[in-house]
């Protein structure tokens, strides 16, 4: 008697998961739900938060860039610009993320490594000497540290004839989110927080056109989240950022059109466009519906995006051009307002210039040739992406709901709930991709012996060099004028009064980062965290 074969095959014996593990269907029809008629530009933005989105303007192309001293820093801001770069993106070194002087001992070997060093007002002359600031579009990924650098900028436009209401950017300024996954912080939580409402404030009356706090699930996804859990906690510490606001008695309106957001787009394509639609339509309805909203600016979530560094491999690093022109296809779909590409070497060093060239070029072939900008939301109707959308929707209003119980982000990371979630969900990555189930190419599967490609090498002086300047700095400034700069911001810390006045008079007086974030030390004291296992 013949035995009859199977005709199922080996694939649907077994279940197929995104990422963040959802279970994917073979094929996806016509869902049974009723799906509103929702368009581009109108409330809740889940399909783009312009009517026309790309068809009228590309998003900004952002390219991070910063390394050594400021006078590399900004001959590689010049070649960026000049081959079609739309703004500018400023990486900065450990010590000055952390408030150190370059010639602290605690900033030993690390002066220029993975970002520039500013030290003080006259770095920051220098950085962007013959660059406009009144007719370009810079950020500063900088959180503990964001108000003395933001100081500087405002002073550096005022040198160059530039008021500071002229000044178009952004800070980072997301100190929850160090808390929880990246640790530059300085500050207890409390204090922080204050600093970052004083920074909202001040630029709502005196920066108008400056976002003064991105709020970042990027460094939690690179840390371990998934996709629903980066939206979630994202949301979550927004929610908490603009309370601050409203109890220093802020109006939601006069400040909300100025918060922006920072995602990662990691290689999981359809997952992240989701994920950037769920982020738009939940931030609306949380804007609207809890803080009572209405100017329709203000429940738009506008983010940059910058494609996942955690993705790209040391191995076979040509590779990395592919994945991240996915990872722009995926940022661009799914409606980013600026993106960052990384450069093919970063899994091993800061970008030489022609890898950094490659990135940018990467963001110019997709928004001229692939066509995917010529229509508002290309991959809407999808049944694949609208289910996906609806369970990270799920997902996310799940986790809020949760971390609301616990009393808000703050208590939640004291608590090490971010933390433990995230931990957990790396653990899970890490263990699908050393056995295998997870393929990762060049590493775990179709890997091969290859030389190293020549990478950008910080030069030992630049230390050397920065004490000197930082030294001679010193010497020439009018000490009177320091010591009261200092002295004022002392006393102020010690008020309700708002900071960021005090911070600028003591940028223009040449105090130090470190003199300013030592300021604050005796006031507010450091973080020590809970160990969370």
């Amino acid at each position: 008697m013949a035995v009859k074969k199977s005709t199922k095959s080996k694939t649907a014996e077994k279940t197929i998961l995104t990422d963040s593990s959802f279970p994917v269907k073979r094929i996806y029809q016509q869902s049974s739900k009723k799906r509103p008629v929702e368009d581009a530009g109108k409330f809740p933005f889940t399909r783009g938060i312009h009517p026309e989105m790309f068809r009228e303007r590309f998003w900004t192309m952002r390219q991070y860039s910063g390394f050594g001293d400021a006078k590399l820093t900004n001959e590689r801001f010049k070649f960026m610009l000049e081959k079609g770069q739309t703004g500018l993106s400023m990486a900065f070194d450990l010590p000055t993320q952390i408030g150190y002087d370059s010639d602290s001992t605690q900033a030993e070997g690390e002066v220029g490594k993975v970002g520039v060093s500013i030290t003080s007002i006259k770095d920051m002359m220098i950085a962007f000497d013959g660059i406009p600031l009144g007719k370009v579009s810079s950020s500063m990924t900088i959180n503990s540290t964001a108000s003395t650098l933001l100081a500087y900028y405002i002073a550096v436009g005022e040198s160059q004839g530039f008021k500071s209401h002229e000044l178009r950017g952004t800070t980072q300024n997301d100190i929850l989110k160090e808390y929880i996954a990246r640790n530059t912080y300085i500050y207890p939580p409390q204090p922080s927080m204050r600093l970052i409402g004083d920074m909202i404030e001040y630029c709502a009356e005196k920066v108008p056109s400056w976002y003064p706090v991105s709020i970042s699930g990027y460094h939690m996804r690179e840390a371990g989240c998934t996709a629903t859990q980066e939206v979630a906690f994202t949301l979550a510490n927004a929610i908490a950022y603009i309370q601050t606001c409203l109890d220093k008695g802020l109006k939601i309106d006069d400040f909300a059109p100025r918060l922006s957001f920072f995602f990662c787009c990691t290689i999981e394509f359809f997952e992240e466009v989701a994920k950037f639609r769920v982020a738009r339509k939940v931030y609306a309805k949380i804007l609207k519906e809890m803080f009572h909203a209405k100017n329709p600016r203000s429940l738009q979530l506008k983010f940059h995006t910058q494609t996942s560094g955690e993705s790209l491999t040391a191995q076979q690093p040509n590779n990395n051009i592919v994945r991240v022109a996915i990872q722009t296809m995926a940022a661009v779909a799914g409606g980013t307002q600026s993106l960052h590409t990384n450069s093919r070497d970063e899994a091993l060093a800061l970008p030489t210039q022609e890898s950094a060239k490659i990135a940018l070029r990467t963001q110019q072939i997709v928004a001229h040739e692939s066509g995917i900008t010529k229509t508002a939301d290309p991959l809407a109707g999808s049944y694949y992406l609208e289910e996906l959308c609806d369970q990270i929707e799920e997902g996310v209003w799940k986790y809020l709901k949760q971390i609301q119980k616990m009393g808000g982000s703050v208590k939640a990371i004291e608590k090490g709930f971010f933390q433990s979630e995230i931990r957990a969900n790396a653990y899970r990555l890490k263990k699908e991709t050393d056995e295998g189930e997870r393929v990762i190419v060049g590493v775990n599967k179709y890997s091969e012996d290859e030389e190293q490609p020549e990478l950008l090498r910080i030069d030992g002086r630049i230390e050397i060099q920065q004490k000197k300047a930082l030294k001679e700095l010193r010497s020439s400034r009018d000490t009177k004028k320091w010591e009261k700069a200092l002295s004022a911001i002392k006393s102020a810390a010690d008020t309700e009064q708002n900071l960021m006045p005090y911070i600028v008079t003591a940028a223009k007086a040449f105090a130090t980062t470190g003199e300013i974030s030592n300021t604050f030390r005796e006031v507010f004291g450091e973080y020590r965290p809970k160990e969370v296992f």
